[in-house]
Formats: structure tokens, sequence, C-alpha cells
């Protein structure tokens, strides 16, 4: 059985790498917008940029950390997975949250340790996964949560009077993003996502709450000063919106292609699946066409169905939109309760079809992914 099981996933590894190479090299602007990012950093990137449209990855926020058993919480168990426990492998892609590091806190805004979450993701880069990191900082004007709604922005650029509280918090996230290493000491690429959803209005970075020349203004101060006075280079940028009707929408507060790695967006079901099948539709459309144009990645940064109480929504709904749009990967939301949840657990109403999913050539986790060594061989 073990040999059985190691020549069907060399066997897997084989076919994605013959189909990197059938779609060709990747584009000629996949290096970093980071000049100085390190080998592996510009090595992942190139070969996410090969992966497209030889499948989707699946991520999953906290998915080592916690999840759910028969309607019950389990926390912190070892190499336990929700995803795992359903459909036989952990996802491709893992989400992390750094929202209270900025307040020197040993628990993230969940609850999660900080030196667990470094230990996790220590985990994800030795099994070949990819790693994005999510940060729903405090107000630095006043000092509320993320969801906060009063105008912050002006006050946190440079000459603000906000501005060098704004700068410790960079200073405790670099230091954070600074530690993750791998067993041989190199610095591990992640993909890091700020100010995302800024195109709705719910977080004190949003599209009411500063103006476009501000958000532009912070977000190329904030990766600026990760990646040239912080000396940060293992870091891949995501530019993350949320609603957005075109083209120009989408863009009107983009920093620049020397400031973004990942072109994406967030979108979750509502009670009508085919509505959001629409709505998806149009939206991954546009974004494949910017993408392109900025020779940056597409991805699905945030998306998910609360509870996935349709039995067959992962391959009847989510699945042909991923056929249809070649994004590089689409993050499921946290198992944060019984009732709140994005991702099956056993026994749950979607877990057979999620596990129909899993088995879709059109789907890559780490079971086909980790033999391709992403961080360290290159996919011709």
């Amino acid at each position: 059985m073990k040999m059985f099981r190691t020549l069907a996933l060399a066997a897997a590894a084989a076919a994605l790498a013959f189909g990197a190479r059938a779609q060709g090299q990747a584009p000629a602007g996949a290096l970093p917008a980071d000049p100085a990012a390190t080998a592996q950093t510009k090595l992942l990137l190139a070969n996410l940029h090969r992966l497209v449209g030889r499948g989707v990855m699946f991520g999953h926020q906290d998915d080592m950390a916690y999840g759910i058993d028969q309607g019950k919480m389990w926390k912190g168990d070892a190499n336990r997975s929700d995803v795992k426990s359903v459909a036989g492998a952990y996802p491709a892609v893992f989400g992390w949250e750094l929202g209270h590091l900025e307040l020197d806190s040993a628990r993230n805004l969940d609850g999660v340790p900080f030196a667990r979450i470094r230990g996790y993701i220590q985990q994800d880069y030795a099994q070949g996964s990819v790693v994005t990191i999510s940060w729903h900082l405090n107000n630095p004007h006043n000092g509320k949560t993320a969801w906060d709604t009063a105008r912050t922005v002006q006050y946190i650029l440079p000459g603000g009077p906000d501005h060098a509280r704004y700068v410790g918090y960079l200073d405790r996230v670099a230091a954070f993003l600074g530690s993750l290493k791998g067993a041989k000491g190199e610095a591990i690429p992640v993909i890091f996502r700020p100010f995302h959803e800024h195109t709705g209005s719910w977080f004190w970075w949003g599209q009411k709450e500063c103006t476009a020349a501000e958000f532009k203004a912070i977000w190329q101060f904030t990766v600026g000063y990760l990646r040239d006075q912080k000396k940060l280079h293992n870091l891949l940028i995501a530019y993350s919106a949320s609603d957005f009707a075109t083209e120009a929408d989408y863009l009107e507060r983009y920093p620049g292609d020397a400031y973004a790695d990942v072109l994406g967006f967030d979108d979750y079901c509502g009670p009508d699946p085919a509505q959001f099948k629409a709505g998806m539709d149009r939206k991954l459309g546009l974004l494949v066409s910017i993408s392109r144009a900025h020779h940056k990645l597409p991805a699905l940064t945030e998306v998910g169905y609360d509870g996935v109480p349709d039995p067959g929504w992962w391959t009847q709904t989510l699945l042909p939109l991923l056929e249809k749009h070649p994004v590089s990967y689409a993050l499921t939301w946290r198992n944060g309760d019984p009732v709140h949840f994005f991702a099956p657990y056993p026994g749950q109403a979607s877990a057979a079809d999620f596990k129909k999913f899993f088995q879709s050539k059109s789907t890559i986790f780490n079971s086909r992914l980790g033999p391709l060594h992403l961080y360290t061989q290159p996919l011709k």
C-alpha cells in the first residue's frame, strides 16, 4: 500500500509537471515586485505562474489550528485538519492571521498563539504547501478593532500624528515575518495580504474611510518599509479587493506593479448560489484579464459558503467557476465554530461532495503539490 501511494504521488507530480511544460515558461513579468527577493521567493512565484491553468490550489484558513468534531471544537491537535479528515490530504494553501501581533499579544485575534502559528507555517513549508498571511490590525489612530470605520489613514501616513505608532506595529509584524525560517535557516516565502477588502467599507482602510491617494500611499509605505527598511525579501504581496463592477473599479486604488505580486478578491456565497455564481463568473473573468495585463498571479483570496448548507456546492457551484477561470488558488475561510465554518468536516452535509471536489483533476491539494517541490525545483 505504501509503495502504491508513493507511485501514485510520483505520477501525479509528473502529470502536473508535464502540464506545466505544456503551458510554457512563466510570463516575462513573473519576477517578484521586490527586486531583492530571495531565490526561493522568485522560484516559488515563477512556479505558481506556471501552474496556472493546470489546476486551482485549494486553501483553508487556520486549517491546522482548530476544527469541528461532532458538533464540538477541537483545538491544537497535532497533525489534524478538517480538510485532511474529509479528503485524505492537507490543503495546498494555508492561510494564517496576524491580527493582535501589533499589540504585542501572545495570541492572535482568534486565540491562536503566535508561537504555534510560526510552527504551523514551518510545517506547511516543509511539506511543500503555500502560505498566505492576512493582518486584521487594530486601528492605530483610536485603538479600536480593524472593523472600526473612523477615518484613520491620513493620521498614520508619514508626517501624521499616529505615524510612529503605526511604524511600531510594522516593527512587530516584521520581527515575526523575519522569524519564519526553514530547517536550514532559510527565510520561508509567504504571500502577505495587507489591507484586504478595501473596496468595501467595513475596515478603517476601506473605500469610504480614505481617499484613493491615501490608500495607495499607506500601501506603498507599508510594503516599502518591510522590504527596504526591515530587509524582508521573502514576501509576495497580495492586493485583495472585495466587490467591483469594472476594471477601473478594481484598479482605482491599485498601488502599482512595483508593490504587488498577487491580484485577487474575496467573495462569499449567500442564500442564492445561482446569484453568487453569476457574480463570481463576472468578477473572475475581469480578474484573469487584469492579472494577465499586469503579469500578476490571479487568486481567489477568500471564498466560501457559511455552514456549507448545499450538499453539492463544491462540485456544482464552486468547481465549474474554477475550471472556467484559471486562477492560482482559492482560499476558504476558517472553521471558527460549529455554526460558522467554511470547509466540511466528517459527517457534514457537503463532505461527500467535497471528496469529489478533491478527486477532480482541476483541483490541487498538498498530495499533488508537495511532490513538485515548488521552493527548490523549477517546473519546466
